[in-house]
């Protein structure tokens, strides 16, 4: 059975081995969370920087208690903080199960919530689960919940308390040393660059290879502009083309000098007349046109 959780609320754990799953949704915009966890002893503080399990030092000296890494799965992404509860030393009363994304704040963060399983437990079935919410909006820390001693046993409690310094700040309050030199970001990896081929002469040598001085080449004299091509001697200009005065006809094109000239198409239509004549017959005479009979008054006497 699977017991939702409040905040504040607690729960008996019976397992002896439990994970403890930070899940959120990814997407645009969404800051990538970083699960750790500190032990702490009766006095609520650390006994020393070894009690602080995060990115930088992923697994605790005495080995129980040791961060898994990241994982994508079909709800979202995850990174898991795995207990040993029976190995855990005795002066260890406490241990707080962190969120942390510094510099971006937790109400950008999709769906967080922390679960917890029996890691030794063939089921997928969750022991208990918290859907942590930012109360103010400025976290970029936050204390998931806590797994801490009740008598010879274990047990969880939601708390959901946030931080607006990050992880820095949080694990400073609980005793952690840092210093203003060292980065509790995570670090950035960096893409080596391509190995160098030696050049012939660098082979040759062992050393560099000597650069070639360079001559200076004069360039070449600027080409006049070009100029439009004349007709070859003897034969005639083109005149330039004129437009004719308003009610004459259009000319028509000439063949060149020396050439004949094309005949006219068969069927093509004659030349119009000038303006205000009328039009020439287009069409030949009927041959079997006759005149009238003409009257007396018009035969010859």
């Amino acid at each position: 059975m699977t017991h939702a959780m409040l905040k504040g609320s607690n729960v008996p754990l019976e397992a002896t081995t439990v994970r403890a799953v930070l899940r959120w949704t990814p997407g645009q915009g969404v800051p990538d969370v970083d699960a750790s966890a500190l032990l702490l002893g009766p006095d609520g503080r650390v006994r020393s920087d070894e009690d602080f399990v995060f990115y930088n030092q992923p697994r605790h000296p005495a080995g129980k208690v040791w961060r898994l890494g990241k994982k994508r799965v079909t709800e979202g992404l995850t990174d898991t903080i795995q207990t040993d509860l029976t190995g855990v030393e005795s002066e260890v009363s406490r241990i707080l199960l962190v969120a942390s994304a510094d510099g971006v704040t937790f109400d950008r963060v999709q769906a967080l919530r922390i679960l917890l399983y029996d890691a030794a437990g063939t089921g997928a079935e969750a022991l208990a689960y918290f859907d942590v919410k930012p109360e103010t909006g400025e976290e970029t820390a936050l204390i998931c919940g806590e797994l801490y001693r009740r008598g010879e046993g274990w047990k969880f409690r939601a708390l959901g308390e946030g931080y607006s310094n990050g992880l820095k700040g949080l694990a400073t309050d609980f005793g952690i040393s840092v210093d203003e030199s060292e980065a509790l970001e995570e670090p950035t990896t960096t893409v080596p660059a391509p190995p160098t081929t030696n050049t012939p002469a660098q082979q040759t040598t062992g050393g560099p290879a000597q650069q070639t001085s360079e001559v200076s080449v004069p360039l070449p004299p600027e080409q006049p502009n070009a100029v439009p091509t004349q007709p070859g001697y003897g034969y005639p200009q083109q005149p330039p083309a004129t437009q004719p005065a308003y009610g004459y006809p259009q000319p028509t094109s000439r063949p060149a000098y020396g050439y004949p000239q094309a005949p006219a198409a068969a069927g093509a239509a004659a030349a119009q007349t000038g303006y205000g004549y009328p039009p020439a017959a287009t069409t030949a005479p009927d041959p079997d046109f006759r005149l009238p009979p003409q009257g007396p008054q018009f035969i010859g006497r």
